[in-house]
């Protein structure tokens, strides 16, 4: 595998060694057999509020390569143009969430996740969706290595990501583009990059691979020295990538979310060094 410099491992660069073929084969013999999206509406039980989640997703031969969007955005039109199409092509797409989708399905076609690329498997038990979605929060803080009353930005608003780090004592700054209150109506500001400076370190969903948020977080936290964690269930295999270039650790999880089935599950969790 080709390693690349801390100088030129941007999100950008990444995408022109994908392109150049320097990680695998050439993107432009690869095509996408199978476009779908996947939409969930859902409240857990005791909870006060609801969300709703869609999902871009791309089949690559045995991969699945996957970007949440904000729901009712994607065109229609976006899976006529996926399916049949070859990866070099989707790159590039007009849609960020279709790029996203296609890279992360090249890069987990190239390099699957598991211990050979340097994951550790975390099991996901059988549950409720409740349930499951505390089993992956306890999963994800883990990898957050700051002492009790540290403050982290948690920049994609998940609940069951609010209580565990409540468990941990640690403080947070909530934080979604769409901004309002979390569930103990504390406010959620929508500036995660303003934010950033009160923190010790952050906490991001994969989502902002979609939206273009998640480079100035990266050099942020590379530019200050601090830990940054992601929870990806976009970009699953695109994540792991920056590991040692401002991502200090990733929980990947691809195609089927935990959401979508009540049996067991596994997660994928990477921390430091470089895939």
């Amino acid at each position: 595998m080709t390693v690349l410099t801390p100088a030129d491992q941007s999100y950008d660069a990444l995408v022109d060694h994908v392109r150049a073929g320097a990680l695998g084969p050439d993107p432009a013999t690869q095509r996408i057999a199978v476009a779908f999206t996947t939409r969930q509406a859902v409240r857990h039980d005791g909870r006060g509020t609801g969300y709703r989640n869609e999902v871009l997703s791309l089949r690559l031969s045995e991969a699945v390569g996957s970007c949440a969007v904000e729901p009712g955005e994607l065109p229609e039109s976006a899976l006529d143009d996926c399916v049949g199409a070859d990866v070099a092509r989707l790159l590039e797409h007009p849609l960020p969430p279709v790029r996203v989708a296609a890279l992360d399905a090249y890069l987990m076609h190239v390099t699957p996740h598991g211990p050979e690329a340097g994951a550790l498997r975390v099991p996901l038990p059988a549950g409720s969706s409740l349930e499951k979605s505390r089993a992956r929060a306890k999963a994800v803080v883990e990898l957050l290595d700051q002492p009790a009353g540290a403050t982290v930005l948690v920049v994609g608003v998940v609940n069951s990501l609010l209580e565990a780090l409540r468990s941990r004592e640690l403080e947070y700054v909530p934080c979604d583009l769409k901004g309002g209150l979390t569930e103990w109506g504390e406010p959620v500001v929508a500036d995660a990059l303003a934010a950033a400076d009160r923190c010790d370190a952050l906490l991001v969903s994969g989502m902002t691979l979609g939206n273009g948020t998640f480079e100035p977080l990266r050099r942020h936290a590379l530019a200050h020295g601090k830990q940054l964690v992601m929870f990806a269930q976009t970009g699953s295999a695109v994540l792991p990538r920056f590991l040692g270039h401002g991502v200090s650790a990733v929980c990947a999880e691809p195609y089927p979310f935990f959401w979508l089935d009540g049996g067991p599950g596994t997660l994928h969790c990477y921390a430091g060094g470089e895939r």
